[in-house]
């Protein structure tokens, strides 16, 4: 069996956390603007930090598994 926790974790904050998909923080004329499809470096720094802490906290602090019987 494998463990695809991780993997799934992985991709579902990724698509939740690409900057200007559903929000971006920092905005370009507010501090959260959603759903503009617009990023800018300093956007992209701030989700990548945020993907990063919550990465850690579910995979090493939590211990998300999912496993799949093939």
């Amino acid at each position: 069996m494998s463990d695809w926790g991780p993997v799934f974790v992985a991709v579902v904050l990724f698509i939740l956390l690409t900057p200007g998909l559903l929000i971006q923080v920092p905005g370009k004329s507010r501090f959260i603007e959603f759903g503009n499809f617009q990023t800018s470096g300093l956007s992209i720094l701030v989700h990548s930090i945020i993907y990063f802490a919550l990465i850690c906290i579910f995979l090493l602090a939590v211990g998300v598994h999912v496993y799949i019987a093939s």
